[in-house]
C-alpha cells in the first residue's frame, strides 16, 4: 500500500515575500499541495476536469515510478521479467493514464525501443470494469490531455495508429465500425475513449464477476468480438 502527497520543489518565495507579495510567495506551495488536498473534485467544470486530469497522473506516475525503482533494486537486466514480478490492475478507467506512463519512462527515460516497451507495458497491465455507468467509461479532451501531458497524447495517438492498423486488416472496409472502436472520439471536443486506451493496453479484460463480463460483452464492449 502507498499513500501519496503532492509537495513543491520550494516551499517559500523569498524574494516575491520581500517583494510585498505574499500571495505569490506560497503560490508554488498551494498550487502543487491542492492536488491531492480533496480527491475526486467536480467535473462539470474545465478547472474541476483540469484538477482530476492532474491528480490521476499524479497518483499513477508516483506508483509507476516507485515500482520502476523497486524493480531496478533487484534487477538490471533491461526490464526483462519486469512483467513476470510486477502486475498493475486497472480498476475503472482512473488509472488508465498509468499504461501510457510506463510506456513514456521506459521509451524515453529507460531507452527502451517502442516495441520493446509495448510488449512490457502490454503484459504487465489488466484492466477491470466495475460499472456500465458513464463515470467508469471516462472520456478526456485531447486539448486538456494535449496541455497537460502532451508526450502521453503522442503515445496515445501512435498507440491509436498501430491499432488501427490491425483493425482494418481484420476489418476490411468497415470503417463505421474501425470508427466507433479507435480510441480517438471525433467531435467537438474531439477525446479519448480511456476505456478503450484501458482494454488495447491490457492483456487481461474483465468484469467483477462472469456474469459482468458477459454483459459487458453484450453492451459496452460488444464492438471487441
Amino acid at each position: 500500500m502507498r499513500l501519496w502527497r503532492s509537495r513543491p520543489r520550494n516551499t517559500f518565495n523569498f524574494d516575491k515575500f520581500n517583494s510585498s507579495d505574499y500571495q505569490g510567495a506560497i503560490k508554488e506551495r498551494q498550487d502543487a499541495e491542492y492536488i491531492t488536498s480533496v480527491l475526486y473534485p467536480n467535473d462539470s467544470s474545465d478547472q474541476g476536469k483540469e484538477l482530476r486530469l492532474k491528480q490521476q497522473y499524479f497518483f499513477c506516475s508516483a506508483s509507476i515510478y516507485d515500482i520502476i525503482r523497486r524493480y531496478k533494486e533487484k534487477h538490471n537486466d533491461r526490464f526483462a521479467i519486469f512483467s513476470e514480478k510486477n502486475k498493475v490492475q486497472l480498476n475503472d478507467t482512473h488509472p488508465a493514464i498509468a499504461s501510457v506512463e510506463l510506456l513514456r519512462i521506459l521509451i524515453d527515460e529507460e531507452n527502451l525501443s517502442f516495441e520493446e516497451a509495448w510488449s512490457v507495458c502490454y503484459n504487465t497491465f489488466s484492466y477491470t470494469n466495475h460499472t456500465v455507468l458513464p463515470e467508469a467509461l471516462e472520456k478526456w479532451s485531447v486539448d486538456l490531455i494535449g496541455n497537460l501531458l502532451p508526450r502521453h497524447l503522442e503515445l496515445i495517438y501512435l498507440i491509436n495508429h498501430i491499432y488501427i492498423q490491425k483493425l482494418k486488416q481484420k476489418y476490411p472496409g468497415d470503417t463505421k465500425k474501425i470508427e466507433r472502436m479507435s480510441l480517438v472520439e471525433e467531435g467537438f471536443p474531439k477525446k479519448i475513449r480511456m476505456a478503450y486506451l484501458s482494454i488495447v493496453c491490457s492483456h487481461t479484460v474483465n468484469g467483477v464477476a462472469a456474469l459482468h463480463s458477459d454483459l459487458l460483452k453484450k453492451t459496452i464492449f460488444s464492438e471487441f468480438d
